[in-house]
């Protein structure tokens, strides 16, 4: 009586796909802005959620919807629901990075701390001067 023994075989290919994958999330994490911008309703400074803006939403004091607000690297970042203070809605005359968007919903930390830990969900654009 012969036994069969069954061997699996595993691809390499999708070993090498996990790791791209992982890597490209890595790289993710290490950006870190000069500047963030959450979108905020410019009738009451509150921060709504961040897919209410689009990238072409830089409020210049016409209009009605909601508008990227730019904060520094030391801003403290307003959770949804909170007034946004200490930044700009002009956003064309900031020096250095600026991320839109991935900030926290729930607010509290600084915008440094915020886009050096994750990044995730938010286009950058660098303006120069």
């Amino acid at each position: 009586m012969t036994s069969t023994v069954r061997r699996r075989m595993r691809s390499s290919s999708v070993a090498l796909g996990i790791t791209a994958v992982m890597a490209a999330n890595l790289t993710g994490c290490s950006s870190s802005a000069d500047y963030a911008a959450v979108c905020v309703d410019p009738e009451t400074q509150e921060r709504v959620d961040d897919d209410e803006c689009d990238d072409d939403s830089d409020y210049n004091g016409v209009g009605s919807g909601f508008f990227w607000y730019y904060l520094g690297a030391s801003s403290r970042v307003p959770a949804i629901g909170q007034t946004a203070t200490g930044g700009t809605w002009r956003g064309s005359t900031l020096n250095g990075s600026v991320q839109r968007g991935g900030l926290p919903t729930t607010g509290g930390s600084t915008v440094r701390s915020s886009t050096t830990k994750g990044g995730f969900g938010g286009s950058s654009r660098g303006f120069g001067g």
